[in-house]
């Protein structure tokens, strides 16, 4: 990264930490205190709700955007792959992911090979670098999706169904700015439009 740093900080190319979360009605339940020796009830409306959210990070602004969006499989990524380059218009992307499959899929491929077709690889529209396998930790989107998760956890009370569980997901995270150590693991970054 420090050698194109040039281009990260002029926004010619933008650098995203991306993964899926898939939000369960189920993860607004935290803890639950009661009287010693007596169980706890906690009715559940409908355990199987639930929505799969895309999210990015920007290396350089440390700003998250997050896409819902219908499933975690080859067809949601190209749809996402699509959004991003149409959030960023003018630049190039390179995409850091985990290596689950239908990242790798022959749709995505396909996708990507006609996005950058005839460019070198230099120009290439979008890159996509793998996190090393089995390591969530080297992800900065991980703790967005913690931070996330917890303060839902803290706002039970609002919850009364999924849909208020989306909103206040999406609250969460989505424009918003995060700085986590982690984030800087390739380097401080500062954009400069």
């Amino acid at each position: 990264m420090e050698a194109r740093r040039a281009k990260i900080e002029s926004g010619q190319l933008i650098v995203l930490f991306q993964d899926e979360c898939h939000l369960l009605w189920g993860d607004v339940c935290g803890y639950v205190w009661g009287p010693q020796n007596a169980r706890v009830e906690v009715p559940m409306t409908n355990e199987r709700e639930r929505q799969t959210y895309y999210g990015v990070v920007n290396l350089a602004t440390g700003q998250c955007l997050v896409q819902p969006l219908k499933g975690g499989n080859s067809a949601m990524t190209v749809k996402h792959l699509t959004a991003l380059m149409e959030q960023f218009p003018q630049s190039q992307i390179a995409l850091i992911w985990d290596g689950v499959s239908y990242h790798r899929s022959a749709e995505v491929q396909d996708f990507l090979d006609s996005v950058n077709h005839g460019l070198d690889s230099e120009d290439w529209r979008i890159t996509c670098l793998r996190f090393a396998p089995n390591d969530p930790t080297q992800n900065p989107i991980e703790d967005v999706w913690l931070q996330a998760k917890s303060w839902l956890r803290e706002c039970y009370h609002l919850c009364r169904d999924f849909a208020a569980v989306k909103v206040l997901f999406e609250l969460a995270t989505h424009c918003q700015i995060f700085d986590f150590p982690k984030l800087n693991r390739l380097g401080k970054f500062s954009l400069i439009i």
